[in-house]
């Protein structure tokens, strides 16, 4: 059985569909988060999956001690630094086509830009933020009309569908 990761800081919409994707399949979900009163925890708890609340600083300690075959970062608002980075295989899902919009708020970046497209993109983590190879892209149109909340629900629809199958591939 292949066992992953997923850290999270917030409200965990990304790993609850990790979670569905994999229910039937021989992958074992485990969190890690790092603030103590995220939404994420509740849904791992409502969800029967192992949870764990690392403060930062403790991280690396925890994964040295928590073998796992990949390690998943979804909304996790932290940057790893590289010891942790040498543990393992890091992904992250970013909501932009990097290497444009790099960072935070990034939807909004590219809603605001008058850029055309945009899209999701899933990456290596590497110690730069947002700055590892990309492993998949998936771009969607800004259309005029859209208003900033309904790309967001694009978004995170894309991200929803992409990012499980992804990890499926690389596991």
């Amino acid at each position: 059985m292949k066992k992953i990761l997923v850290f999270a800081s917030g409200e965990g919409s990304n790993f609850e569909a990790i979670v569905h994707y994999f229910k039937d399949k021989n992958v074992q979900v485990e969190l890690l988060c790092d603030k103590k009163y995220a939404k994420v925890l509740k849904r791992a708890k409502n969800l029967g999956i192992s949870s764990h609340f690392v403060e930062f600083e403790n991280t690396y300690e925890f994964l040295k001690n928590n073998k796992f075959d990949l390690y998943v970062l979804a909304g996790y608002m932290r940057i790893l630094p590289q010891e942790v980075l040498n543990l393992g295989t890091f992904v992250n899902i970013h909501p932009s086509l990097l290497p444009k919009f790099k960072g935070k708020n990034a939807i909004k970046r590219a809603f605001l830009s008058g850029e055309k497209e945009t899209g999701v993109s899933i990456h290596y983590v590497i110690k730069e933020v947002d700055s590892g190879e990309i492993i998949a892209q998936q771009k969607c149109k800004i259309e005029t009309f859209m208003t900033l909340f309904e790309l967001e629900e694009k978004i995170h629809k894309m991200e929803h569908k992409l990012y499980p199958k992804v990890i499926e591939e690389l596991l």
